[in-house]
């Protein structure tokens, strides 16, 4: 994966506003879904990529110090055969002197092909130092909103259940003001009052049956008494009140 690429989508998914997507989105969880799956197959994709250039960091790093390392020791080289012809040419042995002196300067030169190799490559290791460290950055940046788009998900799940439990308990409590239970207790009580006042109308109709016979059996004593009566008179005895009521005096027609 191209440096830019990387450092785009990076900046792309920092910039997101998390808050104006879900704005704008017809279905908030979906929205939020689909996101951690961007951003977590982004951050797998991001974090391959730098892993790479770490890598390729690291190679030129380990060349760089190669490079420092052949060049110290080609200076050794040449520092040793100088030596050595110098030692001889003290000796009189100006051959063999010159020879020594030909390898230093051999050593040297491949020093100095060293050491411009190893410059070459420092503003290199410079830049990919650079890249690699923003790119560290705009991982931990991306794991950050991650986390941030995880959270919520979380905290729209929680409200979003609570919203449903609250739509709940406001469809029972209107179905509960729609057909009020103390309406239906007050019907029942209506109609356990009629037929409270029914029982008390048959049965004070069935005490007024009650004292019309009564009543209708005093009627038949009187008649009785009154017969009673009556026949006395006519056998010239007295009546049964009279003989009751009166005086004990004889009776003189």
């Amino acid at each position: 994966m191209a440096k830019q690429s990387i450092f785009g989508r990076i900046s792309t998914l920092m910039k997101a506003n998390v808050n104006a997507l879900l704005d704008s989105a017809e279905d908030p969880q979906k929205m939020l879904d689909q996101l951690v799956r961007d951003f977590s197959n982004s951050i797998a994709d991001a974090e391959s990529a730098v892993a790479e250039t770490i890598g390729n960091l690291r190679l030129l790093e380990r060349d760089h110090q190669e490079d420092i390392q052949a060049a110290a020791e080609w200076g050794n080289k040449a520092l040793a055969a100088s030596r050595k012809a110098d030692e001889l040419r003290g000796a009189g042995n100006t051959a063999d002197a010159d020879k020594f002196d030909n390898l230093a300067k051999i050593a040297l030169q491949r020093q100095i092909s060293e050491e411009n190799e190893a410059r070459a490559v420092e503003p290199t290791i410079a830049s990919q130092t650079e890249v690699v460290a923003k790119l560290k950055d705009g991982l931990n940046g991306m794991k950050q909103k991650l986390e941030e788009l995880k959270s919520k998900r979380s905290e729209l799940l929680a409200r979003a259940k609570t919203a449903e439990a609250q739509n709940k308990v406001h469809d029972a409590v209107k179905s509960i003001d729609v057909l009020d239970p103390t309406s239906e207790l007050g019907r029942f009580e209506d109609k356990v009052r009629r037929q409270e006042a029914l029982a008390a109308g048959k049965q004070e109709l069935a005490a007024s049956s009650l004292d019309a016979q009564f009543e209708a059996l005093e009627d038949v004593g009187e008649l009785t008494e009154v017969e009673a009566r009556l026949a006395a008179i006519k056998t010239g005895g007295t009546p049964p009140a009279a003989a009751i009521n009166a005086p004990s005096q004889p009776y003189t027609p």
